[in-house]
């Protein structure tokens, strides 16, 4: 049990780094080849014919002059490169942590029992479901006559998203509907790159083999998607992101916090797409931007409504019902309370850090597997032993989870 514990958390680690990893090549590249299109300098008369702009970059001690063909080049040549990878090893990456972290460990990251009391099963068919029909329903309406105007169809989407926000709160913990409203938008992204974009140029590329005319619609099909895809990758950041951040998923308003940083995210690309496009550098997008993440902290300040007792996992039933239990709650207690508290009484800490309380039963019993990780199986909480932990402390720590979970 200990070292399946030791080699999960090991896996869901090196899942995350992957995970980083093939984001910052996925934006990255968006990001890059968003500001070189933005870019283009057009010179009638002066560039070959069918280029549509051309744009002069230095870096690493080199000199690039870049050329866009608006279709395609009279000849193409013997090898062109792909960018499609970078997205397909995001969401494939992303969806193994919601796995490895959400699905195997559902009873205590996916469910809440007090919003939704489904099984473990039930929960994750949902969870599939949802980001599955988000696709279908995104796709559908890109492809109505709404698609044919972009301000009404971005307008729409971002009703769906509210929708969503609200909707994720209904059926999961905080944490798990912000990760599921980021996983239902990058999936969307994904998809976008997979189903629209990648073959949309495939089959440009083939016209132009065979000597046809590539259909224009295609490129105007994929740039629409690049779009939105361009505007939605900030939100998505900052919803994988927040699972470190229980001001953010945790408080009674997380669905309109949620909606809120679409706004921001979109405010932000706007700014920085005006600045590429050399049409002005509109500063007040970061003043309203400003402005919202105030409103952000003040909404995750508002105090809870109280909606009954709150019910507790069958794994945190088991956690408390352990006879080391009351041995285990006087060494958090007097180790772990004096920052993890309502009101901490450590010198300069103002707020529990990370907003992890373990001043209960049932916060402790929720906290278990970190416990045993962070102040069992390793020395990382209390930073530094300030409280002074000592070995048969911690080897309650680990005994006491092994055998109760």
């Amino acid at each position: 049990m200990n070292d399946f514990a030791l080699m999960w958390d090991w896996l869901s680690y090196g899942v995350r780094w992957l995970h980083v990893i093939t984001a910052i090549a996925w934006i990255g590249s968006s990001f890059y080849f968003i500001a070189l299109d933005l870019g283009l300098v057009k010179r009638p008369g002066m560039m070959p014919e069918g280029v549509h702009g051309e744009e002069w970059q230095v870096h690493g001690g080199g000199f690039y002059h870049i050329q866009k063909y608006l279709v395609a080049p009279p000849s193409l040549p013997e090898h062109l490169t792909w960018f499609k990878w970078e997205s397909y090893s995001t969401w494939a990456s992303g969806f193994a942590l919601l796995a490895i972290i959400y699905y195997a460990g559902a009873d205590l990251y996916l469910i809440d029992r007090n919003v939704l009391d489904v099984s473990e099963p039930a929960a994750i068919l949902i969870s599939i479901a949802s980001i599955g029909l988000g696709w279908l329903l995104y796709d559908l309406l890109c492809k109505s006559p709404l698609g044919k105007n972009d301000t009404a169809l971005m307008l729409v989407l971002y009703a769906v998203l509210v929708a969503m926000s609200w909707g994720y709160t209904q059926l999961f913990t905080g944490r798990a509907a912000f990760l599921h409203l980021g996983a239902f938008t990058a999936t969307i992204m994904t998809a976008n790159v997979f189903l629209i974009i990648i073959p949309n140029q495939k089959i440009v590329v083939a016209d132009l083999k065979a000597g046809k005319t590539p259909n224009p619609k295609l490129g105007a099909q994929a740039k629409q998607r690049s779009l939105h895809n361009n505007y939605l990758t900030l939100p998505v950041i900052f919803l994988m992101l927040s699972n470190h951040y229980p001001l953010a998923f945790g408080t009674q308003f997380n669905w309109v916090i949620a909606s809120l940083i679409f706004i921001i995210g979109v405010l932000i690309r706007h700014y920085f797409n005006t600045m590429h496009a050399r049409k002005g550098n509109p500063h007040w997008t970061w003043a309203l931007s400003a402005i919202l993440f105030v409103i952000i902290m003040w909404l995750s300040t508002v105090p809870t409504v109280l909606t009954g007792q709150e019910r507790l996992s069958a794994a945190e039933e088991r956690f408390i019902a352990s006879a080391h239990f009351p041995a285990v709650r006087d060494a958090v207690m007097g180790r772990c309370t004096m920052c993890h508290a309502a009101e901490p009484g450590y010198d300069g800490v103002q707020t529990p850090p990370k907003n992890v309380l373990l001043d209960s039963d049932a916060a402790i019993a929720a906290r278990a597997r970190e416990i045993y990780l962070q102040s069992g199986r390793s020395h990382a909480m209390p930073p530094g032993n300030v409280s002074g932990m000592t070995e048969s402390e911690r080897r309650l720590l680990v005994t006491w989870f092994e055998e109760a979970r």
